[in-house]
């Protein structure tokens, strides 16, 4: 199984494409295609049929994954991105950043 040190609920930027410099939080990340979900990045128009629970249908934006290669980490003290590492607190595997050196 593959580990990626981007995980759900991360404050990340976008680095590469469209959504270059694009702030937001992980929604969800997709381990199997190696992508996340990033809130109000790359937003895509799903078109929904009326149902019982939506009776007029519509169209929904809605995120689409991007590449966990092409978000990076926010740093919480310096609000720039930085890369992740990962330590031993008390016998526990902690993530840190690398920019500030503090756990996140």
């Amino acid at each position: 199984m593959k580990k990626f040190k981007i995980k759900a609920g991360d404050l990340v930027r976008v680095t590469t494409g469209e959504h270059k410099n694009t702030e937001g939080k992980v929604l969800k990340v997709l381990v199997k295609t190696e992508k996340a979900l990033v809130e109000g990045v790359n937003l895509v128009s799903k078109h929904t049929k009326p149902s019982a629970k939506n009776p007029q249908g519509g169209i929904k934006k809605m995120e689409a994954p991007i590449h966990i290669s092409n978000v990076a980490l926010i740093d919480s003290k310096s609000g720039k991105t930085t890369r992740v590492g990962f330590r031993t607190d008390d016998g526990k595997k902690v993530r840190f950043s690398k920019r500030s050196n503090q756990s996140i």
